[in-house]
């Protein structure tokens, strides 16, 4: 007898278990914050969205570099070390924390993803997990880092790029799903 093939109902779907870290005031506080002034060209200044960060409770180190048209879905579940740039319409969906060493350089509508859903559910379940960006990282213009990824130190992911497992020291990772094409060499 062939088993059943069922289907997705997202009418039955929740997300009780998952905690967004801040109170709903927090929460609606920072929606209009980052429409206003993160997600426009309005506030060109970096310095005055890394204050707004630090108050909405990210760790960002010094000499951070923070572009426009930025979404952050949750900034109290962010971490950016020192000297690291964040480019224009990059998107950062962090449910749970992302974390970033110094010198990280994220380019322009790079996409960091820590949420997913698991299709093999019929009410599609959320599944979370957690980016590392270790010191000197390079993700490239357009490309995807996928939840549980960690891009150990000087790794790149090449432009349009998607990674779904980890990245290796000091290698080149290109394509869908990036594979390792190189090694980094980084010259004074």
């Amino acid at each position: 007898m062939a088993k059943m093939i069922g289907k997705t109902n997202l009418a039955e779907y929740q997300n009780h278990n998952y905690q967004p870290g801040a109170n709903w005031l927090k929460r609606i506080l920072w929606f209009y914050i980052s429409a206003i002034i993160f997600k426009t060209s309005f506030f060109p200044s970096s310095g005055f969205k890394v204050f707004l960060l630090r108050m909405f409770g990210s760790k960002i180190g010094k000499n951070v570099v923070v572009r426009h048209r930025l979404n952050i879905k949750f900034p109290w579940f962010l971490t950016v070390g020192d000297f690291s740039w964040i480019g224009e319409e990059v998107w950062i969906d962090n449910l749970v924390p992302v974390k970033f060493g110094a010198n990280v350089c994220l380019s322009q509508g790079a996409v960091l993803l820590t949420g997913n859903h698991n299709y093999s559910k019929k009410n599609f379940d959320l599944i979370t997990g957690g980016i590392f960006l270790a010191n000197g990282v390079w993700i490239g213009a357009k490309a995807i880092v996928c939840p549980n990824v960690y891009a150990d130190e000087h790794a790149v992911l090449a432009a349009g790029s998607i990674a779904t497992k980890n990245m290796e020291a000091y290698f080149v990772y290109q394509g869908n799903p990036a594979v390792k094409v190189r090694k980094r060499q980084i010259e004074d």
